[in-house]
């Protein structure tokens, strides 16, 4: 019990660590519900987030709640994770540098009866980070030459985070079903300020906000088919529920007076709210002989039938970006699309019982490709490419040689066509502490 205890304090404190930071300085996290976050613990980070169809004994996949049914029956299994990440940013020749730091997840997972496993923690969703600005010139004299100059700068924080507790039940062999029931919340927060050098002209703020409180659910479930004794295939698959998030997001348009610094507000409110998509996922992973794990993902979000908040003035009956009367209560869809995203990767070990350190080192690849979820002005939004590689480093002292460190190292680009181009080079580092909490001491 005291252990539990300990283990749920530093959770909670690396949750209010979490909080405090944000993960990315991106522009594209403005657009809907902001940057999806890398998602897997420590060894799925080393296959770039593979895992649907992997489950291990030592660590947590929370990838697919079925996979706990096979956690080690007299461990427990505790997995925190941070990471660091240099970005880079190009645009019309202009390159600029970014750097994040960020505690990921804290995760935990044990055997709570024969067959039923259970894990729990916080990982995160989506984030939000941005701070740029733009200048035009607005108006120019008889002479043509620039008498008026408009500044635009957008700004952004906050971000979705999840806690979730699941349970992994094996009814029968090789057969596994699960469920993940997680509580999302979190703030997102936008603004866009027009600041102009002639005095004379009001500045104008816009700001969005939405604070999100709801729940989520997430099924999963894994089939192993044993092709020979060395050899096996699992299949998994898992399906999240699409549902609402937010009900009132708002938005406040502020003028202010620059010369007498007088404001006038107007908000609006949204007609229908913000919106998780319904999910899919299938993963294959084939197992030769416990030393090679090669697998496959994709998944799929049905963003395409979310609907956009349609904003209006409930006390003065008018509507943000000229949405009609006759619109007020219908959905606004062709935002967003479906997002898919593909994963291979693989991990090998040459052997886990050996008393060789080295031959119980594992090394990991994956490389991924997905598709935006959003359009900007019309178009599709960036496209991602990211590849990784990394190390499962056993930790072996004078109680314990079941523990693990994961490193592992990223490279991940976004582009679109006329739009900025982003490079990412990340670093995540992930503690698995594996202890033998629930054996028992045999006295002869």
């Amino acid at each position: 019990m005291k252990k539990t205890i300990i283990c749920a304090a530093f959770m909670v404190a690396s949750f209010t660590t979490a909080l405090a930071q944000s993960g990315t300085n991106s522009p594209y996290s403005q657009f809907g519900l902001g940057l999806h976050t890398d998602q897997g613990s420590g060894f799925n980070r080393g296959m770039n987030g593979l895992g649907l169809g992997f489950h291990e004994h030592n660590q947590v996949n929370y990838l697919n709640p079925a996979s706990y049914s096979n956690i080690d029956s007299l461990t427990f299994i505790f997995d925190a994770g941070l990471s660091g990440q240099i970005t880079s940013f190009q645009e019309g020749g202009v390159k600029k540098n970014a750097n994040n730091s960020n505690f990921e997840y804290v995760v935990a997972g044990f055997r709570l009866a024969p067959k039923l496993g259970m894990s729990f923690g916080i990982v995160p969703y989506t984030n939000v980070g941005y701070n740029y600005s733009t200048s035009e010139v607005k108006e120019r004299d008889y002479n043509g030459q620039p008498s008026n100059y408009v500044t635009n700068t957008y700004a952004g924080s906050g971000g979705i985070h999840q806690v979730y507790v699941g349970l992994g039940w094996m009814p029968f062999k090789n057969f596994s079903l699960g469920v993940n029931g997680g509580y999302l919340w979190g703030t997102l927060d936008r603004s866009i300020t027009n600041s102009y050098t002639n005095t004379s002209v009001n500045s104008l703020l816009r700001n969005y906000s939405a604070s999100i409180s709801s729940y989520k659910v997430d099924f999963g479930l894994q089939y192993t088919l044993s092709l020979s004794k060395k050899d096996a295939l699992t299949l998994g698959l898992t399906y999240g529920l699409g549902h609402k998030i937010c009900d009132t997001p708002s938005v406040e348009d502020i003028s202010v007076n620059s010369q007498t610094s007088v404001t006038d507000t107007t908000t609006y409110y949204a007609s229908n709210g913000m919106r998780i998509p319904t999910s899919y996922g299938v993963g294959l992973m084939y197992n030769h002989n416990n030393k090679l794990k090669i697998g496959f993902d994709y998944s799929l979000q049905k963003y395409g039938t979310i609907e956009t908040p349609t904003y209006y003035n409930e006390k003065k009956d008018e509507f943000l970006n000229s949405v009609s009367e006759e619109k007020k209560n219908e959905p606004v869809i062709g935002y967003f699309k479906d997002r898919s995203k593909y994963t291979f990767g693989f991990e090998y070990m040459n052997n886990e019982q050996s008393r060789k350190w080295s031959d119980r080192v594992r090394y990991r690849f994956g490389a991924s490709y997905a598709t935006p979820y959003y359009y900007i002005n019309g178009v599709d939004g960036p496209k991602e490419y990211s590849v990784s590689a990394g190390v499962g480093i056993p930790l072996v002292n004078y109680w314990n040689n079941r523990s693990i460190l994961n490193i592992s190292f990223q490279y991940a680009r976004q582009e679109a066509k006329n739009l900025i181009k982003e490079n990412t080079f990340r670093i995540n580092i992930g503690l698995t502490f594996n202890e033998n909490w629930f054996s028992k001491w045999k006295v002869r």
